[in-house]
Protein backbone atom coordinates (compact mmCIF):
# COMPACT_ATOMS: atom_id res chain seq x y z
CA UNK A 1 0.00 0.00 0.00
CA UNK A 2 1.45 3.37 -1.08
CA UNK A 3 2.08 6.02 1.70
CA UNK A 4 -0.64 8.76 1.69
CA UNK A 5 1.24 12.52 1.20
CA UNK A 6 -0.38 14.22 4.30
CA UNK A 7 0.36 17.65 2.65
CA UNK A 8 -1.73 17.23 0.06
CA UNK A 9 -4.27 19.81 0.51
CA UNK A 10 -1.61 22.47 1.18
CA UNK A 11 -0.33 21.02 -2.66
CA UNK A 12 -4.04 21.59 -3.76
CA UNK A 13 -4.16 25.38 -1.99
CA UNK A 14 -1.21 26.21 -3.71
CA UNK A 15 -2.17 25.44 -7.16
CA UNK A 16 -5.67 27.28 -6.09
CA UNK A 17 -3.61 30.60 -5.04
CA UNK A 18 -1.55 30.12 -8.72
CA UNK A 19 -4.53 30.33 -10.15
CA UNK A 20 -6.12 33.43 -8.35
CA UNK A 21 -3.03 34.82 -8.81
CA UNK A 22 -2.87 34.01 -12.52
CA UNK A 23 -6.84 35.89 -13.09
CA UNK A 24 -5.72 38.81 -10.79
CA UNK A 25 -2.53 39.74 -13.11
CA UNK A 26 -4.53 39.26 -16.24
CA UNK A 27 -7.10 41.27 -14.80
CA UNK A 28 -4.59 43.60 -14.04
CA UNK A 29 -3.05 43.90 -17.15
CA UNK A 30 -6.38 44.18 -19.13
CA UNK A 31 -7.09 47.46 -16.72
CA UNK A 32 -3.57 48.63 -17.55
CA UNK A 33 -4.58 48.00 -21.48
CA UNK A 34 -7.87 49.83 -21.19
CA UNK A 35 -5.93 52.77 -19.59
CA UNK A 36 -3.69 52.82 -21.99
CA UNK A 37 -6.08 52.97 -24.94
CA UNK A 38 -8.26 55.43 -23.16
CA UNK A 39 -5.54 57.73 -22.78
CA UNK A 40 -4.28 57.23 -26.62
CA UNK A 41 -8.02 57.99 -27.22
CA UNK A 42 -8.11 61.20 -25.39
CA UNK A 43 -5.09 62.37 -27.43
CA UNK A 44 -6.31 61.72 -30.18
CA UNK A 45 -9.36 64.05 -29.37
CA UNK A 46 -7.35 66.60 -28.08
CA UNK A 47 -5.41 66.44 -31.10
CA UNK A 48 -8.74 67.25 -33.29
CA UNK A 49 -9.41 69.64 -31.11
CA UNK A 50 -6.43 71.51 -31.82
CA UNK A 51 -7.13 70.93 -35.55
CA UNK A 52 -10.64 72.35 -35.47
CA UNK A 53 -8.89 75.14 -33.78
CA UNK A 54 -6.37 75.84 -36.48
CA UNK A 55 -8.92 75.48 -38.98
CA UNK A 56 -11.36 77.44 -37.37
CA UNK A 57 -8.56 80.47 -37.05
CA UNK A 58 -7.63 79.97 -40.66
CA UNK A 59 -11.14 80.39 -41.89
CA UNK A 60 -11.95 82.83 -39.20
CA UNK A 61 -8.73 85.11 -40.50
CA UNK A 62 -9.61 85.16 -44.33
CA UNK A 63 -13.41 85.94 -43.64
CA UNK A 64 -11.89 89.31 -41.82
CA UNK A 65 -9.75 89.90 -44.44
CA UNK A 66 -12.36 90.04 -46.81
CA UNK A 67 -14.25 92.65 -45.03
CA UNK A 68 -16.23 90.31 -42.31
CA UNK A 69 -18.74 91.64 -39.94
CA UNK A 70 -17.68 92.76 -36.37
CA UNK A 71 -20.47 90.12 -35.26
CA UNK A 72 -18.69 87.29 -37.29
CA UNK A 73 -15.63 87.98 -35.87
CA UNK A 74 -16.84 87.69 -32.05
CA UNK A 75 -18.49 84.73 -33.14
CA UNK A 76 -15.44 83.33 -34.38
CA UNK A 77 -13.35 84.26 -31.33
CA UNK A 78 -15.67 82.74 -28.89
CA UNK A 79 -15.61 79.77 -30.71
CA UNK A 80 -11.96 79.29 -30.16
CA UNK A 81 -11.97 80.18 -26.84
CA UNK A 82 -14.49 77.16 -26.08
CA UNK A 83 -11.90 75.08 -28.07
CA UNK A 84 -9.20 76.46 -26.50
CA UNK A 85 -11.45 75.84 -23.17
CA UNK A 86 -11.87 72.24 -24.65
CA UNK A 87 -8.38 71.66 -25.34
CA UNK A 88 -7.26 72.52 -22.02
CA UNK A 89 -9.92 70.41 -20.63
CA UNK A 90 -8.44 67.37 -22.45
CA UNK A 91 -4.99 68.41 -21.40
CA UNK A 92 -6.04 68.15 -17.91
CA UNK A 93 -7.74 64.65 -18.32
CA UNK A 94 -4.85 63.33 -20.19
CA UNK A 95 -2.76 63.92 -16.91
CA UNK A 96 -5.45 62.54 -14.65
CA UNK A 97 -5.46 59.55 -17.06
CA UNK A 98 -1.56 59.25 -16.84
CA UNK A 99 -1.81 58.75 -13.36
CA UNK A 100 -4.20 56.58 -13.42
CA UNK A 101 -1.80 54.47 -15.87
CA UNK A 102 0.50 54.61 -13.05
CA UNK A 103 -1.50 53.38 -11.06
CA UNK A 104 -2.27 50.45 -13.08
CA UNK A 105 1.31 49.89 -13.75
CA UNK A 106 2.21 49.53 -9.45
CA UNK A 107 -1.13 47.38 -9.35
CA UNK A 108 0.57 45.27 -12.53
CA UNK A 109 3.79 45.29 -10.81
CA UNK A 110 2.75 43.56 -7.76
CA UNK A 111 0.01 41.31 -9.08
CA UNK A 112 3.27 39.95 -10.94
CA UNK A 113 4.97 39.99 -7.69
CA UNK A 114 2.13 37.75 -6.08
CA UNK A 115 2.40 35.46 -9.09
CA UNK A 116 5.83 35.10 -8.86
CA UNK A 117 5.49 33.97 -4.86
CA UNK A 118 2.82 31.55 -5.63
CA UNK A 119 5.04 30.22 -8.09
CA UNK A 120 8.10 29.35 -5.82
CA UNK A 121 5.58 28.64 -3.52
CA UNK A 122 3.90 25.73 -5.58
CA UNK A 123 7.54 24.60 -6.87
CA UNK A 124 8.26 24.23 -3.65
CA UNK A 125 5.59 22.13 -2.42
CA UNK A 126 5.67 19.79 -5.49
CA UNK A 127 9.30 19.19 -5.05
CA UNK A 128 9.19 18.50 -1.20
CA UNK A 129 6.28 15.81 -2.50
CA UNK A 130 8.96 14.55 -5.02
CA UNK A 131 11.69 14.42 -2.55
CA UNK A 132 8.73 12.25 -0.21
CA UNK A 133 7.60 10.08 -2.67
CA UNK A 134 11.28 9.50 -3.16
CA UNK A 135 11.95 8.79 0.56
CA UNK A 136 8.67 6.24 0.72
CA UNK A 137 9.93 4.88 -2.42
CA UNK A 138 13.47 3.93 -0.48
CA UNK A 139 11.82 3.12 2.77
CA UNK A 140 9.84 0.68 0.72
CA UNK A 141 12.84 -0.86 -0.49
CA UNK A 142 15.04 -1.10 2.39
CA UNK A 143 11.82 -2.98 3.95
CA UNK A 144 11.65 -5.53 1.03
CA UNK A 145 15.15 -6.21 0.85
CA UNK A 146 15.31 -6.93 5.01
CA UNK A 147 12.07 -9.03 4.30
CA UNK A 148 14.06 -10.83 1.74
CA UNK A 149 16.80 -11.33 3.94
CA UNK A 150 14.74 -12.22 6.72
CA UNK A 151 13.25 -15.20 4.06
CA UNK A 152 16.53 -16.61 2.77
CA UNK A 153 17.59 -16.67 6.43
CA UNK A 154 14.66 -18.63 7.39
CA UNK A 155 14.85 -21.17 4.24
CA UNK A 156 18.75 -21.21 4.92
CA UNK A 157 18.03 -22.35 8.58
CA UNK A 158 15.20 -24.80 7.74
CA UNK A 159 17.63 -26.13 5.52
CA UNK A 160 20.43 -26.85 7.62
CA UNK A 161 17.94 -28.25 10.53
CA UNK A 162 16.96 -30.80 7.60
CA UNK A 163 20.55 -31.59 6.77
CA UNK A 164 20.50 -30.20 2.76
CA UNK A 165 23.24 -28.84 1.11
CA UNK A 166 22.90 -25.16 -0.27
CA UNK A 167 23.11 -25.55 -4.14
CA UNK A 168 25.90 -22.77 -4.22
CA UNK A 169 28.11 -25.19 -1.75
CA UNK A 170 31.23 -26.33 -3.97
CA UNK A 171 32.28 -30.10 -3.09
Amino acid sequence: MAAKYRLEALVKLRIREKKRAEMVLAKRLGELMAAREKLKKLEEEKQAIRTKEKESRHKMDEEMNHGGRVQKGCFHVNFLRKLKEDAEAKGEEIVEQKEVILECQEKVAKARKDYIETCKQLRMMEKHKELWKNKVAQEMLKKEEREMDDVGQTIHTLRKWRGEKSEFQVE
